[in-house]
């Protein structure tokens, strides 16, 4: 695996002073928060294994996210399944970053974005689109923002057992379909997504 496969911190030094990565986990399943994270990694010490949440193994990136956690100063936002209803789900994930941000130990000089839609969360901010897989910081806060809502979910799993969420993360698998066909929508379901709305809509009308 060459050098250029993997994050490193080329973007942070192009800016001055604190760095934060932001990135969010959780915008397409149909239950759950939308989970954001912002991270700024002392140059110092930095944990292996950093790199996108998603190429990690879970053991792998539980491991990582603690080390992160112990070596980093880290903000940790999210918004409910109302808010995202409520504001839609570009807005809702641009209000977990902005607490993810408000979450920080200090203020940041400046700001790298995984993406390509600017947050406006009031600090010179950089959009890199798959940042998460060409900055350290960013990718720092894949991880942080994939185990956090990971747990959560498994968390409201035991709460609503019925829709294998602690495996897929209130994703729309098969397993959740059926336990939306079986038990219905609940509390943590995001009304205004196409598949949680057509099942309203079908109680509606007692289809």
């Amino acid at each position: 695996m060459s050098s250029k496969s993997l994050p490193d911190l080329s973007l942070e030094n192009e800016e001055t002073g604190l760095v934060a990565g932001i990135d969010e986990v959780g915008r397409g399943p149909f239950a759950g928060p939308v989970v954001a994270a912002a991270v700024i990694l002392d140059p110092a010490n930095i944990p292996d294994g950093i790199q996108d949440s998603k190429k990690i193994a879970k053991s792998k990136r539980e491991q990582v996210f603690n080390a992160i956690l112990e070596t980093s100063r880290v903000g940790i936002g999210e918004a409910s399944p109302e808010e995202i209803d409520n504001l839609n789900i570009l807005q809702a994930t641009f209000l977990a970053m902005r607490r993810a941000v408000e979450q920080l130990p200090v203020r940041p000089d400046a700001l790298l974005v995984d993406g390509n839609r600017d947050p406006k969360l009031g600090l010179p901010t950089r959009l890199i689109v798959k940042g998460d897989s060409l900055s350290l910081s960013i990718a720092a806060a894949s991880i942080v923002a994939k185990v956090t809502r990971d747990r959560k979910m498994c968390r409201l799993a035991e709460q609503y057992p019925h829709y294998g969420w602690q495996n897929n993360s209130g994703y729309g698998t098969a397993e959740h379909r059926k336990g939306l066909s079986l038990f219905g929508i609940t509390p943590q379901h995001r009304r205004s997504f196409a598949p949680i709305r057509e099942i309203l809509s079908k109680n509606k009308t007692g289809n």
